[in-house]
This record gives C-alpha cells, structure tokens and sequence, in this order.
C-alpha cells in the first residue's frame, strides 16, 4: 500500500495508482492529445463555409469523393466546419453543419487536455476512464452522426 504523507494526500485528491502508466501508455497518450488539440487549432484558424461544408478545401484537400461520384453527402461531410463554427463560439451553426460533429468536438475539447496532462504526469489526472463509458460515449457520437446523414439525405440538404 502506498502512504502518502498528510500534505501530499491533502494536495492530490486523487489516490497514486500501485503502478504509473507504461511508457508507451504516456507516449500514446500524448500523441492523442497532441493530436486533438492540433485538431481543434487548425479547426480555429479556418473559416468556416457558409455552405455548411468544404471548409476542408481550405487545407488544399479535394472534394468529398461521394459528393463527386454519387452526387450525395457522406456522413462526415461538414465536420470541418462544424468543428470551425465550435471553435468560433457558434454552437447552432456547429449543429447545422454536422451535429455528430459538433459532438465530435466537444469530446475533443474536453479528452485533449486531459490526455495530454494524463500522459505527461505519467498518471490519469481528474479520473480514470471507464472502457464502457468511452465505448458508449464514442458509440453515441457515430449514432448521432448517422442520424445525422439519414435526415440530411432525406431532406436532400
């Protein structure tokens, strides 16, 4: 068992786990972190469409293949701007350009930090995830982007 002495267990709310994350848990976590929060920067620096996608064009990428072969949107089609409009402030516009998206980022928002620190404390700091809750949470994300799709499909926006 570990001790930690009154002023350490007072300052940590958090009990030390018996064993620190691996290194290669912390460089992955890292990586993560570093990834989203990249992410989130280049989703800030863009301007978002007012069409409510193809601000991916903006980063020199090509047109979205099913829009060009099938004349339909994919399920991912205005992410990017979503994740722009989040980044401005604009959560309704974010929700009109891609709602699954605008989850998307928030998730991203909140674990980018988070794993970035985690990794670099070398610990899990705030919480340890629960496998079933990421699993359900990331679950949620695709269903609502689904859904997402199929309305748009229907409606034919």
């Amino acid at each position: 068992m570990n001790y930690l002495p009154p002023a350490e267990a007072a300052a940590d709310p958090l009990p030390r786990a018996p064993s620190d994350l691996r290194w290669y848990q912390r460089a992955a976590m890292v990586a993560g972190g570093t990834l989203l929060l990249s992410l989130l920067a280049t989703a800030a620096i863009l301007k978002p469409n007012p069409d409510g996608k193809g601000t991916h064009r903006q980063l020199g990428l090509p047109p979205c293949s099913l829009v060009v072969l099938a004349g339909i949107r994919c399920p991912s089609c205005g992410m990017t701007t979503s994740w722009s409009h989040l980044m401005r402030g604009n959560v309704l516009a974010s929700v009109r350009a891609n709602s699954g998206g605008t989850l998307f980022a928030l998730a991203a928002l909140a674990s980018g930090p988070w794993l970035l620190v985690s990794g670099l404390a070398g610990r899990w700091r705030g919480w340890r995830p629960d496998e079933r809750v990421v699993l359900l949470l990331g679950l949620s994300i695709i269903a609502v982007t689904i859904l997402d799709w199929c309305f748009r499909l229907k409606l034919g926006i």
